[in-house]
């Protein structure tokens, strides 16, 4: 079992940069695809950035060179650094745990944390 809180969201104004962060506790952390999904009110929930076992990194085009995706196995931490912030980034943001290590786009998230709210003003 593992259990996931994320943290760090916040509302600020297009441009600007959040960091936000999923702390992990109960079973291993690393080894499993970690991901970062987003869902905005009245839309479907869409995935933002994966990280593999091995430390591969696959993003949605709508964010790709404004998102970082990263972990510290260490403090069993999953980041997502997000610079050059638009209104269109605006939804609240889970992080997701999967058994498998790889092929992140494809496996099934097992553990969701509750999500943290980024709200990015014009």
């Amino acid at each position: 079992q593992v259990h996931l809180v994320e943290s760090g969201g916040a509302a600020v104004q297009a441009g600007g940069s959040l960091r936000l962060s999923c702390t992990a506790s109960g079973d291993a952390f690393g080894g499993h695809c970690m991901g970062w999904f987003r869902q905005a009110p009245g839309k479907e929930r869409e995935e933002v950035a994966f990280i593999d076992s091995s430390g591969n990194t696959r993003y949605v085009d709508s964010v790709k060179g404004r998102f970082t995706i990263s972990e510290d196995t260490a403090k069993k931490t999953l980041y997502l650094q997000m610079n050059n912030l638009k209104p269109e980034d605006t939804a609240r943001y889970y992080c997701a745990a999967a058994d498998a290590p790889f092929r992140c786009a494809t496996v099934t998230y097992k553990f969701w944390g509750r999500g943290t709210q980024v709200t990015v003003s014009s």
